[in-house]
């Protein structure tokens, strides 16, 4: 089958509902105020689908949403990113996942309620639809228990179909980190953890023990560490890049999703590790130049002209 697709995503679909320049952090029993609020495209994977899509891949997703308000919004926003949404599930029976999302600086708290998200499988990623790619990126699988279950197989699957693969594990929203790194990553291309998630679920206390504790198994790792930069593993060595440092941040949700969508974005193009590397920490850094998660990569001149401007780096 032809590859018609540079990526393949899989992963949760929902909306964020985003507070900002809030009073004070919540209390019980007493009501606070924010003085912004944005409805918009939430969600790791779609953030990186959007992002990487802007950046000039052609790309697909397989997702589940629910047949409402919410699931039109998702739809919407992604058609308008050139994401092809032909392989995303509309169920009448569930409800489109949807995060409340408490923005404080470069932090945040949030509530999500799963809906939809939590009734893809793995036969819903079909060998068809997986043949239609170059390369397979899936995300936030704790928020996807039935995804979860299946990783391996899927992962296994696909290399089989001749993609290459990366995993984003994000936050586990139960905090028992049960997946198992030593079989997984031998299927794994690129993984993409944030400096929290490493540890968590090596159960080490530093990215640096992390990484030589998983280097046996490993392909790349690349490890996101905010205003520190990244972390890279590659044939048992570590390298750091550091991060653009924008000095007037908007805020830093999707920040780490737009790294993954920078370095997948050169790797599937075939890029040294390093130069994938250095792009997805100024895809991170441009991701804090504008509100939301998608919002700074809504104009491929614009974020030319940011990235020369802030950073001094041409895209």
């Amino acid at each position: 089958m032809d590859k018609n697709f540079d990526v393949l995503v899989v992963g949760e679909l929902n909306v964020d509902l985003i507070l900002n320049k809030i009073d004070s952090f919540p209390e019980m029993g007493k009501e606070k105020l924010a003085q912004e609020m944005t409805l918009t495209l939430g969600s790791s994977s779609a953030i990186f689908a959007s992002n990487i899509s802007s950046l000039g891949a052609k790309v697909s997703f397989v997702g589940k949403i629910g047949k409402d308000s919410f699931g039109d919004l998702v739809l919407d926003s992604l058609k308008k990113k050139n994401v092809n949404t032909d392989f995303i599930i509309s169920d009448e029976k569930s409800k489109t996942g949807a995060t409340i999302v408490l923005n404080y600086d470069e932090d945040r708290a949030m509530v999500t309620h799963p809906g939809a998200m939590e009734e893809l499988t793995i036969d819903d990623i079909t060998s068809e639809r997986l043949s239609s790619a170059k390369h397979l990126h899936v995300s936030s699988i704790f928020l996807q228990p039935k995804i979860k279950e299946n990783i391996l197989d899927l992962l296994v699957k696909a290399k089989k179909a001749g993609l290459t693969t990366s995993l984003d594990p994000q936050w586990d929203p139960n905090e028992k980190w049960d997946i198992d790194l030593r079989k997984l990553l031998p299927f794994i291309d690129v993984f993409l953890p944030n400096e929290t998630e490493i540890t968590h679920l090596t159960k080490e206390p530093d990215v640096e023990k992390a990484l030589k504790l998983l280097a046996p198994f490993a392909n790349l790792i690349v490890v996101k560490m905010g205003s520190k930069g990244s972390a890279l593993l590659r044939n048992g060595n570590i390298s750091i890049q550091p991060a653009f440092l924008n000095e007037d941040v908007a805020d830093a949700i999707g920040a780490g999703d737009s790294f993954d969508a920078g370095f997948i974005s050169k790797f599937v193009k075939g890029e040294s590790a390093i130069e994938c590397q250095r792009f997805g920490n100024l895809c991170g850094a441009l991701n804090t130049t504008a509100a939301g998660g998608t919002g700074a990569f809504s104009d491929y001149e614009k974020m030319k002209k940011i990235a020369m401007e802030k950073f001094g780096m041409k895209i």
